[in-house]
């Protein structure tokens, strides 16, 4: 466990009840979030763990989670690259702006290992996860996802953007 501030404590995920954290998800971003495209992209995936966590407030009630999942792109040789889609991060509306959804995705990022790092993909804000963690749509142009998606929310931080193919389908990692 860290503090985030005098008031919060990251835990890691697995320590919650999934009832709390479906209820959370559902006020965070509405009970029709599974028709999302992110939703089919992680599609029979079960989250990481080790990469996984909730924020939990001074009163030990949980204000937010992060979970990150096994997916890969699939490139025109039908090659799979493995990589973890981060998100969704979610914060209860009432406790958002405070630094919690900053400090989930902290301790997820800190928690992948620089030795043998998989390129991390997420969708959203280009501006926010391109600021504090260096993620970028630069290379996502090419790919390709189960469902509509705005092109420039595509977003992978990569340690050596080469390795990516140009091209591919970002779905579950079924190796």
């Amino acid at each position: 466990m860290s503090n985030t501030s005098d008031t919060a404590t990251i835990i890691p995920l697995d320590n919650v009840d999934p009832a709390l954290v479906e209820a959370l998800l559902d006020r965070a971003f509405e009970p029709e979030r599974h028709k999302r495209t992110a939703y089919k992209v992680r599609e029979g995936m079960e989250w990481l763990p080790a990469l996984s966590f909730a924020a939990m407030d001074e009163n030990d009630m949980l204000v937010g989670t992060i979970q990150c999942w096994p997916v890969a792109l699939t490139d025109d040789d039908s090659r799979a690259h493995p990589m973890i889609m981060v998100g969704p991060v979610a914060v209860l509306p009432e406790q958002q702006n405070r630094g919690y959804g900053q400090a989930l995705m902290s301790a997820a990022m800190a928690c992948i290992d620089d030795r043998a790092p998989l390129p991390q993909v997420l969708i959203g804000d280009p501006e926010y996860y391109g600021r504090f963690w260096g993620f970028t749509n630069a290379s996502t142009g090419g790919w390709a996802l189960p469902g509509p998606f705005e092109a420039h929310r595509l977003l992978v931080r990569c340690a050596n953007p080469a390795v990516l193919p140009e091209k591919g389908n970002l779905g579950p990692w079924t190796r």
